[in-house]
């Protein structure tokens, strides 16, 4: 299909852009090790990832992607603090960009569209990790997973963006890895695309209803009809 009239292009950006699961894995490591507990292998933890930083350091605390309901909520808070102190040193240290994403970025901000950032990472990591890697220009706003009382896949964040971009959600894309963002963008009446890599929790992303599903990041760019397209 072919997406038209969009002109914002919003952006999940862990399992989207970024391949951030190395510095997610030694921060949570380190973490349990100062509470002198047992550490997880990466690719343990990869599957726990993408419901924010809260979610993913409970999800360590109970050794499982089912959080333990007994957990004590004065031990997760200290618990997050040690995380989030971790991550704030190594939160772009083996973080990667998935392929075709910075040529596609920079192709669609060449064409004209706005483009944004939606994510669950608390919002003080962000923008490190968009200049590190070179992104930071291209996008004009970042909403994080504390920038608002509810995050995805709630639709606050989409419906912010709205709000104050002055645009409606017809005119908006909603694009990422996980249930969280297509239902997201459902609740907030707005179209999406799924991609099929990324971390959504070993289900298949066709299966939520987005409007679209890739393989490839840079197939973006031929799913959208040019804003500057001539109208006949």
């Amino acid at each position: 299909m072919k997406f038209t009239n969009k002109d914002v292009l919003l952006f999940d950006l862990d399992g989207t852009l970024i391949d951030s699961v190395p510095d997610l894995a030694l921060s949570i490591n380190q973490m349990l090790n100062a509470l002198d507990m047992t550490p997880y292998p990466t690719d343990t933890i990869r599957s726990w990832v993408g419901n924010g930083a809260a979610v993913l350091t409970k999800r360590a605390l109970s050794g499982s992607i089912d959080i333990d309901p007994d957990l004590d909520d004065t031990y997760v808070e200290k618990a997050l603090s040690i995380f989030l102190s971790f991550y704030d040193k190594n939160v772009c240290v083996e973080t990667t960009l998935y392929p075709n994403v910075k040529s596609t970025l920079e192709s669609l901000h060449s064409d004209g569209y706005r483009l944004v950032i939606v994510t669950n990472k608390p919002e003080q990591f962000v923008r490190p990790i968009l200049k590190h890697l070179g992104l930071n220009d291209f996008f004009e706003m970042v909403v994080g997973g504390d920038s608002l009382p509810k995050r995805k896949p709630d639709p606050m964040q989409l419906t912010y963006v709205c709000e104050t971009l002055g645009v409606s959600p017809s005119s908006c894309l909603m694009i990422g890895d996980s249930k969280n963002d297509i239902f997201a963008a459902t609740a907030a009446d707005m179209q999406s695309i799924g991609l099929t890599y990324g971390y959504n929790h070993g289900e298949d992303i066709n299966s939520h209803g987005a409007s679209l599903v890739l393989d490839n990041f840079a197939d973006i760019i031929e799913a959208l009809v040019p804003i500057t397209a001539p109208t006949y």
